[in-house]
């Protein structure tokens, strides 16, 4: 039986590799065959193949989501292209990320809300330099699956010991990058071979086709935020006048609202709950919630509410409520792994602007502490950090902010650092356990 629309669950997925491993044309491989094309745009992309001389038969799967006319004149993704496409049972949002280097940075944009994210690897190439940023960048943030499909498996003729190969060392720069279980899997983007469906060609492969993978991995919240204790940034304080919304039955009820506004970053929290707020540490409890102007008994990470509180609390927009107990102790200082995104370097002595949930306090860059080479792995003391790279630096704030390490809470460990006089972003951050 199909699974209705109301039960779909929504994932969302990154893709990411090397110039020419496929990319594009696996994720219009992807739409095409889950029919997310409308037929005009079918037409269109079969044209310009056709004018291309494209040699594979008549139809370019990768002009499926280059949508920028640049890269459909040089053949390559120079930006993060969004596609939505669904199956029976699940709907997907995609970002298609580039494989160049100096658009790398791209992809932290593309892979900060990912679900998963898909690595493609050459399967005449193995893991390249390119392959071990990536997979960087996704051990940074926190990603919750990580998917390796050695591509191109037709080029090799199937073989399964050039598979086998790729898979151990992908092992290996897993274990080196502290990444969780991975899954690889060897495909055919062009040829469609364990896209969808199994192909008979690889016989000796006994696991899932990638649909049928992205279709069964819970998401991010399911893995990672209703799992952890509740917080919500606060974004807004409302006092509405003359009642909450034309719904409300009883406007004299809400004469003297005062409610705080948000998107609950992680946990869950219900009526009657004791909570504490920071900064203060003050301790109360959430007398009522408000969900898209109706009261709720309870609301989950992702959704956003309003809490109403049983004591007066003096809270403004950067202020965290968090489930009693679990509220993080305010830092000056923190030390925080760090993607450069700026063509301007980082340094010591640099003034910031950090944004954490909905805070933005002033920073100084105190030290530049090392840079991570991504070709073998290690951490090499360095004085400044260039675009693309990726390394540790200490961070020292205007302000307490509740920090927490990214790997036990990925909203409350996670980080902007943007410039203080044209606001630039220049990188983005995660909090380390140091």
């Amino acid at each position: 039986m199909s699974t209705t629309t109301a039960e779909k669950t929504l994932f969302r997925f990154a893709t990411a590799g090397s110039v020419d491993d496929g990319k594009s044309t696996l994720v219009g491989r992807l739409l095409h065959d889950s029919k997310a094309i409308l037929a005009d745009q079918l037409e269109q992309v079969a044209a310009t193949s056709r004018q291309r001389g494209f040699a594979h038969g008549e139809f370019d799967f990768a002009l499926l989501t280059d949508g920028l006319r640049a890269e459909r004149e040089q053949g390559i993704t120079i930006d993060v292209a969004y596609r939505y496409f669904a199956t029976d049972r699940r709907g997907f949002i995609l970002a298609d990320c580039p494989g160049h280097v100096q658009y790398t940075r791209n992809m932290v944009t593309g892979s900060a809300t990912a679900d998963a994210v898909i690595v493609l690897v050459d399967a005449r190439k193995g893991i390249v330099e390119q392959t071990r940023r990536h997979l960087a960048v996704v051990s940074l943030l926190r990603v919750a699956h990580v998917i390796i499909a050695v591509n191109k498996i037709d080029l090799v003729d199937f073989d399964e010991n050039v598979f086998v190969e790729i898979e151990l060392e992908a092992a290996r720069v897993a274990d080196q990058l502290g990444l969780g279980g991975i899954h690889v899997l060897p495909v055919s983007a062009l040829e469609g071979d364990n896209i969808v469906d199994r192909s008979e060609r690889t016989p000796w492969y006994q696991g899932d086709t990638l649909i049928g993978l992205l279709e069964a991995l819970p998401t991010a919240v399911d893995v990672d935020e209703t799992a952890s204790a509740f917080r919500l940034p606060v974004q807004l304080v409302l006092r509405p006048q003359g009642g909450l919304s034309p719904e409300v039955a009883e406007p004299e009820r809400y004469r003297d609202f005062r409610g705080f506004a948000g998107r609950i970053a992680s946990g869950s929290v219900s009526v009657g709950d004791e909570v504490e707020v920071f900064p203060g540490g003050h301790s109360t409890t959430v007398t009522g919630i408000h969900v898209a102007g109706r009261e709720a008994d309870a609301a989950t990470a992702a959704q956003s509410v309003t809490l109403t509180l049983a004591d007066e609390i003096d809270a403004a927009r950067g202020a965290v409520i968090a489930a009693s107990g679990t509220l993080p102790t305010g830092r000056r200082e923190a030390v925080v792994e760090l993607f450069h995104l700026d063509p301007r370097p980082i340094a010591p002595g640099g003034r910031v602007l950090v944004k954490h949930g909905t805070s933005t306090v002033q920073a100084l860059i105190s030290e530049v502490i090392d840079r991570r080479d991504l070709e073998t792995l290690e951490h090499h003391d360095v004085e400044t950090l260039a675009v693309n790279e990726i390394g540790r630096v200490r961070l020292r704030f205007a302000a307490d902010l509740p920090l927490e390490p990214y790997a036990q809470n990925r909203e409350g460990g996670s980080l902007v650092l943007i410039h203080p006089t044209d606001g630039a972003t220049l990188a983005a951050a995660t909090v380390t356990g140091d």
